[in-house]
């Protein structure tokens, strides 16, 4: 079965591919409330969802990278019908290959919501984003981390994760003032915000297999849907965070 397959049909009916409200990231932008002039990276920007509003709302330039193609063919069926054409520069690529192409402090605004990994985690990320946004520049990062200490059962259950993949939520803060960003804000995904992901993320799958009985990869998207429903009710809910952070470049 094509991960990127199953993801994009569990998400296709998110706005975006994340637990935190849109209120919320809304408000993260009003808090940075980019110029016209401003140009803004997102890594790992999925359909594009965000960059597409900044367009919209504060008439910025944008690059997106993304691996992945089909995300970004959808982005641009967005785009098209939103927003004037060239708007966003689409970087179908590695997100490593790619950041080496772009201009270190040529940027006023760095995104990366849940794709640190593209970049070898949460360090790594805030040091790439660092290098390439302007001194006084804002990043903002979205990532998950522990509520508690997770069972080894849950670790074992998300594919034999370590729990040094995650940090706790002051220490992700944290990580950013260790390297030299000012923390301005951070929000939290409350479990409403988590309820709302997670439900429509599984109720996406089983709608399409209701729907396309044929489809061969089937059985093997119901058997996986309904192991991560109930990993999410049993240990996940409790235990799994995400937020978002938004840090000043100090350089």
């Amino acid at each position: 079965m094509d991960r990127n397959k199953f993801s994009a049909i569990a998400h296709r009916n998110h706005a975006f591919s994340n637990p935190i409200s849109e209120t919320k990231l809304m408000k993260i932008l009003d808090i940075v409330s980019p110029r016209a002039t401003d140009k803004v990276i997102d890594i790992g920007a999925g359909k594009c969802e965000l960059l597409i509003r900044l367009v919209e709302n504060y008439q910025t330039s944008a690059t997106a990278i993304e691996l992945y193609d089909g995300a970004i063919e959808e982005a641009k069926r967005k785009a098209s019908s939103r927003i004037p054409e060239g708007s966003i520069e689409f970087i179908v690529n590695d997100a490593t290959a790619a950041v080496e192409r772009c201009e270190p402090d040529g940027y006023d605004f760095g995104i990366c919501i849940g794709s640190t990994h593209a970049l070898g985690g949460l360090e790594p990320t805030l040091e790439t984003l660092k290098r390439l946004v302007k001194k006084n520049g804002y990043i903002l990062i979205g990532e998950g981390y522990w509520k508690q200490t997770p069972s080894p059962e849950y670790l074992e259950a998300l594919g034999g994760a370590d729990e040094s993949e995650c940090k706790s939520h002051a220490d992700t803060v944290k990580t950013g003032e260790e390297l030299g960003l000012i923390p301005l804000w951070s929000y939290v995904a409350n479990e409403d915000d988590w309820d709302d992901y997670e439900w429509l993320y599984s109720m996406s799958i089983e709608n399409y297999c209701l729907l396309n009985p044929d489809d061969p990869d089937h059985d093997a998207m119901l058997d996986r849907i309904r192991t991560w429903r109930r990993t999410y009710l049993k240990w996940g809910r409790d235990t799994l965070g995400f937020g978002l952070y938004l840090y000043r470049n100090n350089k």
